[in-house]
């Protein structure tokens, strides 16, 4: 727990550096965009912002009540020893194999940053995948979600993009994500009940993913023109998605890579102390990764990624018991892995911008 609180101590030292708080930029931006009656960026996106607000007291509160209850709930059902013992047993080539797996899955994300928003940051790599490890260690550590936080603000800080522009394009990157986490969730009723139906839906899924290429251009509707807060951010929002199809095309195809690269890890991980299939393996993984939807999340996800890991398995006729064993060693190794490529992505090199009035979603 100690190890963990000092690691999100990073995240505030990060930011620090700024001289206004977070509300009042916002407050700021509403009122310019109110007088000015304008989509471009408001001005006041050029003042400066102190440490982002990392979750509420209650949020930390709540974290904390669901760690004391995982941790009461192994020492009671399981016990601590037997659950860690088979750590023993793993070879450390295999560990370090899986490991690689991750790290590759970390770096891909840099890469799909930079293709998101490219041109603008080309010859900046090293300085994006010091950003992305911090999101994605902000992300595993914080409770309810405030990591998400983290990218908008580093984005600002390390190239002068707008806060709101680059909490769209996050947006649309999550997106990306959950489209293809639910191609996997249909592979997973595949694998269990095969049918040509579960395919049939993929296509039609995939397909879907097309209607992305006019979301741009909508934010230049009759529909959306004229004032108002809902329909500026409205466009905002679509102004966010690169304009060239072929940008999202490679990007959604660095979406796969990433996640193609961690279920391998992942399930490999989770076999290794809840021997079963592939198919129920990934839909422990998946009900893992989706427990960042839940309306409760605890600090570094413990408790919520478990609590998802067991309720994804128990269907498909696990035991609750070895279920939960699974789950809390899998939750082990990404910690590891987080605390791990977190304390690393130190030594990347960083700069840090004035704020600028850019444009956003541009391919």
């Amino acid at each position: 727990m100690r190890t963990i609180l000092d690691l999100s101590h990073f995240v505030i030292r990060e930011f620090g550096g700024y001289s206004q708080p977070c509300m009042n930029d916002l407050d700021g931006l509403r009122q310019s965009m109110s007088e000015r009656q304008s989509e471009s960026t408001s001005a006041n996106e050029t003042t400066s912002v102190k440490t982002p607000r990392l979750g509420r007291v209650r949020d930390w509160v709540l974290g904390g009540g669901l760690l004391a209850a995982l941790v009461l709930a192994v020492h009671y059902s399981v016990g601590w020893g037997p659950l860690l013992a088979p750590w023993r047993a793993l070879s450390p080539w295999l560990l370090a194999w899986l490991f690689l797996l991750t790290a590759l899955s970390y770096g891909l994300r840099a890469v799909r940053i930079q293709d998101y928003f490219r041109p603008r940051f080309a010859g900046s790599f090293l300085v994006v995948l010091r950003l992305s490890v911090f999101h994605n260690t902000a992300n595993n550590l914080l409770p309810m979600r405030a990591g998400e936080m983290v990218f908008p603000w580093l984005m600002r800080r390390y190239f002068g993009h707008g806060f709101l522009d680059a909490a769209a394009a996050l947006l649309w990157i999550r997106l990306l994500d959950l489209h293809f986490l639910a191609l996997v969730a249909l592979l997973i009723l595949d694998l269990n009940r095969p049918s040509w139906l579960w395919w049939a839906a993929a296509a039609l899924w995939c397909a879907g993913l097309s209607a992305l290429a006019f979301v741009s251009g909508m934010g230049r509707s009759r529909w959306l023109a004229g004032a108002g807060r809902a329909r500026a951010m409205a466009r905002r929002i679509c102004a966010a998605v690169p304009r060239d199809p072929w940008v999202i095309a490679r990007v959604y195809l660095w979406t796969i890579l990433i996640w193609c690269l961690k279920l391998a890890a992942f399930t490999s991980v989770l076999a290794f102390f809840l021997p079963l299939d592939l198919g129920r393996l990934l839909a422990g993984v998946l009900g893992a990764e989706l427990s960042s939807v839940l309306p409760f999340h605890g600090i570094a996800g413990t408790g919520s990624y478990e609590l998802a890991t067991v309720a994804a398995l128990m269907p498909f006729g696990v035991d609750p018991e070895r279920a939960l064993v699974g789950a809390v060693n899998l939750h082990l190794f990404l910690l590891g892995t987080t605390l791990i490529l977190g304390a690393l992505a130190y030594a990347l090199p960083s700069r840090e911008r004035p704020p600028v009035i850019r444009a956003s979603g541009e391919g």
